[in-house]
């Protein structure tokens, strides 16, 4: 909760690196009402108090923000930052021009206000360890590096000259730059689970069945069998993180789920007693309002917009699912190969008020997201409470033109909308002083 007009006249030990907004209202990332006039002070990278009283902090840079809203950093549970804005030639061939791509995205992402994403899927080690040195300015990540799948299955990209495959031998250029991994039995889903861990993995994300991308890959088909799912799990265990399973059809979920499987990623395809079963389960379901232009910018009369066309009449019946049985919901965007698309991340956002209101869905891109991160447990790179502002929590924050819980689609317009974009207590940008 925030301290209220309980406290009077806060006094705080500041420094010249504390930062203190005053006046501003706040939506803490759980609630549907923006607060009474507060005051915030940020003393290093923590939330330090709240209050609706004057906070006498000396020494701390102010920031007055005549009523503006003051929020959590956006979060963002299913992305792919070293494959959202490039080709997939380039993801797959040349990993130092991509990562280059990937640094420039990283850099568009944060100021889109995404202080935090979950990237579940790519080979985002090293930008990663970039971010979070200081060399380029971006959002948290919490990665899972390669992608676990099996021949032929969703984001299996090799072509047919790289057939046949034998174990033990020489990877192709997907696997080599970390993109995907090919497994073929428990065995190999260890060892490749566990390079991932070995890497630098907060949680393992596997393709349990067919995907739209894939060329090679129905969507009918349920691709790992139970050991292979139970062993991905299993090290995922041992590691005190989690699973998270690509899988769209009702079969590939339940397979899933047995095998304990922690996270569902999409699940378009399923019918109302998997859902019920996720419900009753306790697993996350992280869905994504997949815009239009997704599926269109795929080549008219390809496999892949074939299955797209499949996909995209469930994506509206999922959610309605999910707010019937009350299923743990997370949010993303799953923005592959599109610079312009990752432009749209908060647009894509700003949709799901087709079935959630504003706050709802800000909630979810914020305090419940965050709960979803919290998972991989001793994984988590980020020890601390990330998506709410209250005191204690981690100082990831959005100083806003205007009431987001009123009008959504300021989200969609980050660079008029976001006067202020703090990170871990640093501010990236400062628009008030423009």
């Amino acid at each position: 909760m925030l301290a209220a007009a309980l406290v009077l006249g806060l006094c705080a030990t500041a420094s010249a690196d504390d930062v203190l907004f005053e006046n501003v209202r706040i939506f803490d990332g759980k609630g549907a009402v923006l607060s009474a006039p507060s005051n915030v002070l940020v003393k290093g990278n923590i939330i330090a108090a709240i209050s609706t009283s004057p906070i006498q902090a000396e020494g701390a840079e102010r920031i007055a923000g005549d009523g503006r809203t003051l929020m959590p950093g956006l979060i963002d549970a299913h992305w792919h930052a070293m494959l959202a804005a490039s080709s997939p030639a380039e993801a797959m061939g040349d990993l130092s021009f991509a990562s280059i791509l990937a640094g420039e995205e990283a850099t568009d992402t944060l100021m889109r206000g995404f202080t935090t994403v979950r990237d579940v899927g790519g080979p985002a080690f090293g930008l990663k360890r970039a971010i979070d040195r200081g060399i380029i300015p971006g959002p948290r990540i919490y990665t899972s590096g390669a992608m676990i799948t099996v021949t032929s299955g969703h984001g299996d990209f090799r072509q047919f000259t790289d057939l046949p495959r034998r174990t033990g031998g020489p990877l192709t250029p997907m696997e080599t730059v970390g993109g995907a991994m090919v497994v073929d039995s428990p065995d190999e889903v260890r060892m490749r689970v566990r390079e991932q861990f070995m890497q630098g993995a907060v949680l393992i994300k596997l393709t349990a069945g067919g995907g739209v991308s894939s060329p090679f890959s129905p969507l009918d088909v349920t691709t790992f069998t139970e050991p292979e799912l139970r062993a991905a799990v299993e090290i995922a265990e041992n590691w005190g993180t989690y699973v998270a399973a690509h899988a769209f059809t009702s079969d590939a979920i339940r397979k899933a789920i047995a095998a304990g499987v922690k996270c569902i990623e999409h699940g378009f395809l399923m019918d109302e007693a998997t859902a019920r079963l996720i419900a009753e389960k306790d697993v996350w379901l992280s869905l994504q309002p997949l815009p239009e232009l997704m599926r269109t910018g795929l080549r008219w009369g390809s496999v892949e917009r074939a299955k797209a066309d499949e996909v995209w009449p469930g994506i509206g019946r999922t959610y309605e699912l999910a707010k019937k049985y009350k299923i743990k919901t997370a949010w993303g965007t799953d923005v592959l190969f599109s610079r312009a698309l990752a432009k749209q991340q908060g647009a894509i956002l700003a949709s799901l008020v087709r079935w959630y209101t504003p706050a709802e869905a800000l909630v979810m891109a914020t305090g419940t997201n965050a709960e979803l991160l919290a998972l991989s447990g001793q994984r988590n790179p980020y020890p601390g409470k990330l998506g709410v502002v209250e005191e204690g929590a981690l100082a990831d924050l959005l100083l806003v033109e205007g009431n987001p819980l009123e009008n959504i689609d300021l989200v969609a317009d980050p660079a008029k909308s976001f006067k202020i974009i703090m990170k871990d207590g640093i501010i990236y940008k400062n628009a008030l002083t423009e």
